[in-house]
């Protein structure tokens, strides 16, 4: 895992060397281990290295061909690069390495931008061709690794995360696009190609790029969205796609486990992250080393469900058990890590956990993509009423959806709104969206210029087609957009700032396309959810050990706001200042504060969301941590308030939901 920079600067324009080694410095804490630029002409690339393949310095990048033409940095892992070496030997071939970095050379230089076709991994890289003068790059085919680029004013600059491209590339228009802001406002993420700046793009997930003097073109080179369920598969025998369910995900947890460095999992005792340890323990090599974080309060607290299955496997635990309130500690490390605005808070946890794992291993695999293949959330099931709902004529339900509207009530709002949207796919986005009213803070030529998340998605869900059931098209719609722009996102800084790479068998390109192809009864059967995987986990696994409703940690914000975060939140929400930047109602956002804290309504999503969308700005324009720093005293604060604060922060009532759909 590790950090790269370029820079395309304009015909006859050299970059400036210091500038690029100073955007690679920026990153660290994603590569702490070597450091590396190459330059020539109008070309620069940088490059951070996390040691993972070949510890020596052949991996050094950025990384030049053997016969000189191609120049290479490399962020992820390409697992079969072994299986690639063998096809592609010949004569003349010859191997400085064990790397994977030099198989993709060796790729590119066989089959050009078709390389990408046959590179299992997660992964983000470029590559300059010399004698033609030519920058190629890529990203995996599920978003795991990220890739953000800056193509403005006859220059090219791109980087692992937005902190680079200032110093790669002169500093980003600071230009809010407006569109990203408003999606981020609705579902708490900005979905690719856009970011939060009009001029910075993020290359989609399963898509490469090419830029020469005829331009820059981008293009997707994998589809899972087209994949039809097998109807055939609706009367094999439970058996049999058990087994080749088992095959197939045992030989990507063997790919994934491919290291020179120590080797761990994230063990949350749930099926996902327990059937993957599972599949560990059996490649042999020792014990597996397991992490969990646990909680002094009991509703939050998973840790002895996974304990008891790292019991049963024979893993070397631990388990790290913090008070709910002591995870405010880690607010400075949320607001100064996440590049753009971010609203899932279940990263507070990821941040935990990956710090405590990276004092023991280099390398952690998680059960991340389980819940978007197999039917993990109880969510999906709202598609099946949506359906249903939407055979009524659309003027009768927008009629019907008024008079719901009209009972008191904030739910009964939130209903008649569902009620009156046109597909599956934008009632979906509706139901799944973080600020359900978030359109009242917004300007109104901001709603007018701009798009919603529900038109979004409703975009996609045609793109979808035919022959899939709605609970079918909207968890492809989550893979689409929701995995890999929050969840993978989260995971991918959550672990990066503590220089510890995560792998995700659970979305190795090949299980993803058979998860396409089952049928949605092997998903989602008589009322439990991911059956399927679920049968498979019991293999392994008692049964007893893994049969309880899905909890999820779900941080407190709610309480954080009333409580410990309470003066904060009053101090930025009603300082004129926050809204200078951004294209915000003060007022209404202030009353929903005080309604908030009221307790009058539990409006702590859509305020969370503001508030890192301000904390964002603030540390982004000041171009320092000074938001972190006002973040920290807060944190700080709460050791020193005792248990009365402690309760405020952790008490009875409504959690903050981890995912998008509390409001």
């Amino acid at each position: 895992m590790c950090g790269i920079v370029g820079v395309l600067a304009r015909a006859g324009e050299l970059p400036d060397t210091g500038t690029i080694v100073a955007a690679a410095e920026r990153l660290r804490r994603r590569g702490p281990d070597d450091a590396g630029l190459w330059a020539e002409g109008r070309v620069a690339l940088a490059h951070r290295r996390l040691a993972v393949l070949d510890l020596s310095a052949s991996g050094h990048q950025p990384m030049v061909s053997a016969d000189g033409r191609y120049v290479i940095v490399l962020n992820g892992e390409v697992y079969n690069f072994r299986e690639l070496r063998a096809e592609l030997a010949g004569p003349g071939v010859t191997w400085r390495s064990e790397t994977d970095t030099e198989t993709v050379l060796a790729a590119y230089a066989r089959w050009g931008t078709d390389c990408v076709r046959r590179l299992r991994g997660m992964f983000a890289f470029a590559i300059w061709d010399r004698r033609e003068q030519r920058l190629f790059a890529a990203r995996d085919r599920l978003g795991v690794k990220p890739f953000y680029y800056r193509h403005a004013h006859g220059r090219f600059a791109f980087a692992s995360r937005p902190r680079a491209l200032p110093a790669a590339g002169g500093s980003p228009a600071e230009t809010v696009d407006l569109q990203a802001l408003r999606y981020y406002l609705e579902i708490g993420y900005v979905p690719a190609p856009l970011s939060i700046f009009r001029e910075v793009r993020k290359l989609p997930p399963a898509h490469w790029l090419s830029l020469d003097a005829s331009g820059l073109q981008v293009e997707r080179y994998w589809d899972f969205r087209h994949i039809r369920p097998e109807r055939g598969w609706e009367q094999r025998p439970e058996e049999d796609l058990l087994d080749e369910l088992d095959e197939i995900l045992r030989r990507s947890v063997r790919w994934r486990m491919v290291s020179d460095v120590p080797v761990g999992a994230f063990l949350s005792g749930g099926i996902d992250s327990s059937l993957v340890v599972a599949m560990m323990a059996q490649t042999g090599g020792g014990p597996v080393r397991t992490f969990t974080i646990g909680f002094e309060e009991r509703e939050y607290d998973e840790s002895a469900h996974a304990e008891a299955v790292a019991r049963t496997l024979g893993t070397v635990h631990v388990t790290e058990t913090l008070g709910v309130a002591e995870l405010l500690d880690l607010l400075p490390t949320f607001v100064e890590e996440f590049d753009e605005p971010f609203y899932d808070s279940s990263a507070f946890p990821t941040l935990a956990v990956s710090r405590m794992a990276r004092e023991q291993v280099t390398v952690a695999l998680s059960g991340d993509g389980g819940d978007e293949l197999f039917g993990g959330y109880h969510y999906y099931r709202i598609a099946a009423g949506l359906a249903q709902a939407m055979r009524v004529p659309l003027r009768a339900r927008r009629l019907a959806g008024r008079l719901v509207s009209l009972l008191p009530g904030h739910r009964a709002k939130l209903a008649g709104a569902v009620i009156r949207e046109p597909t599956v796919g934008s009632g979906f986005a509706f139901a799944r969206s973080i600020g359900k009213d978030f359109e009242s803070v917004l300007r109104e030529d901001v709603l007018r210029e701009t798009g919603s998340v529900r038109e979004l998605f409703a975009a996609a869900e045609r793109e979808l087609g035919e022959g899939l059931d709605p609970t079918d098209r909207v968890m492809r719609l989550d893979a689409i957009y929701t995995l890999p722009d929050d969840y993978l996102q989260k995971i991918d800084v959550g672990t990066m700032a503590f220089s510890l790479e995560s792998r995700e068998p659970l979305l190795d390109h090949d299980l993803v396309e058979w998860a396409m192809r089952l049928p949605l009864s092997w998903k989602l059967r008589a009322g439990t959810n991911k059956y399927l995987l679920r049968r498979l986990a019991y293999r392994y696994v008692p049964e007893r050990l893994l049969t309880r409703p899905k909890q999820g940690f779900t941080v407190p914000i709610d309480r954080w706001l009333r409580g410990p975060l309470r003066a904060w939140a009053r101090e930025v929400l009603s300082d004129p200042r926050s809204y200078e930047r951004l294209p915000l109602d003060r007022g209404r956002v202030e009353a929903l504060l005080s309604l908030h804290l009221s307790g009058r309504r539990n409006a702590h999503p859509l305020l969370w969301a503001i508030l890192m969308l301000l904390a964002f700005f603030e540390r982004h324009g000041s171009g320092t941590s000074g938001a972190a720093g006002t973040y920290g005293r807060y944190a700080g604060a709460i050791a020193d308030r005792g248990s009365s604060d402690a309760a405020a922060v952790c008490g009875a009532g409504t959690a903050g939901s981890s995912s998008p759909g509390a409001a």
